[in-house]
């Protein structure tokens, strides 16, 4: 099923995943509304970085997905949505869970009772693998039992839940992504990779992490683009949810390693008791099973670790004012 010609929006449009996703689909010929949130500046995040071409075929709506009537109306006439739309920091949700309840729960359920309305033919919801937490079996498979170690994870489980509940209860035709860990160009310093690349790419020797223990499925965002764009293309897929993952795991020591290549720094790692996590909230491994997604989207991820972190490496050291470098100097 080609998205060329289809009607289609995507919340969060101005955010990492969801501006290349909407430049990608852009390029494939959809007609796409960029959901934006709004600001008095009028910025559309990332994608003011975007080619002058793409940005003049989008349709952008500047509002708040905690705003049911607006979510409604910018869903009107959508054949597909993408909802990525969400508050993702998990720090920040242990000192302001109720903000992530509004934007991740209530902003989701705004989606899907628009898309009900509306009858749209159907919703592709993002996920997090955060929902596992800490997991009883690896490699993850998508039926693991859920848990809850953060209030962001628990806003994205009942998220995850109340899109479940709308495809049984009223029919509404949604599927789950669930990706694992994506990085790349344009994510901010508050995920781990560009933590690390920012700190070494600003000339320091010593960076200040938190836990080296825990381990991550990291996959690139030009990979999980893809996945989205899969599931917006093939049949039978409502009413499943999908992982999206490399179907390997690499902790944080390994990740500081790896940039010291990548940078020719030999980086040392200074504990920071404030970029620790709560014992118990911590993950301490996440890695997928990428099987069912291999099965339903004929997709699996390309990008190496290596490749990956190199590409974002680039990007950042022409972007690296915008991570503030200072920042994160001893």
């Amino acid at each position: 099923m080609s998205l060329a010609g289809r009607r289609i929006l995507v919340t969060g449009a101005d955010g990492f995943i969801g501006s290349h996703l909407t430049e990608i689909l852009v390029r494939a010929g959809a007609e796409v509304t960029a959901f934006c949130f709004y600001n008095s500046s009028g910025s559309l995040g990332w994608l003011d970085k975007s080619d002058p071409e793409i940005l003049s075929s989008l349709n952008v709506q500047l509002g708040d997905i905690r705003d049911a009537r607006f979510v409604e109306t910018a869903c009107r006439g959508a054949s597909i949505v993408f909802h990525l739309a969400a508050l993702i920091a998990i720090p920040y949700s242990y000192a302001a869970a109720e903000s992530f309840i509004d934007t991740n729960v209530r902003g989701t359920l705004n989606v899907l009772e628009a898309v009900r309305r509306n009858q749209g033919d159907l919703l592709v919801h993002a996920s997090t693998s955060e929902v596992y937490g800490t997991p009883d079996s690896l490699p993850i498979v998508e039926s693991h039992p859920l848990k809850a170690q953060s209030p962001y994870s628990a806003s994205k489980i009942a998220a995850d839940k109340l899109c479940e509940s709308f495809h049984h209860t009223y029919g509404v035709p949604v599927v789950t992504l669930r990706p694992f860990n994506t990085y790349g160009p344009r994510q901010s310093a508050r995920a781990i990779v560009p933590t690390i690349l920012a700190q070494a790419l600003s000339g320091s020797r010593t960076i200040r992490l938190g836990n080296l223990a825990p381990k991550r499925d990291l996959t690139f965002v030009s990979d999980t683009v893809r996945g989205f764009v899969a599931a917006g293309e093939k049949e039978g897929l409502v009413g499943k949810t999908i992982q999206l993952g490399t179907g390997r795991s690499e902790s944080i020591a390994g990740i500081v390693r790896l940039a010291s290549e990548i940078c020719g720094r030999d980086l040392k790692v200074e504990e920071d008791a404030q970029r620790l996590r709560p014992e118990a909230s911590e993950v301490m491994v996440l890695q997928s099973d990428p099987s069912l997604a291999r099965k339903l989207l004929g997709w699996t991820a390309e990008t190496t670790l290596e490749e990956g972190m190199r590409q974002t490496a680039d990007w950042m050291r022409g972007n690296l004012s915008r991570y503030v470098a200072d920042r994160y100097s001893v």
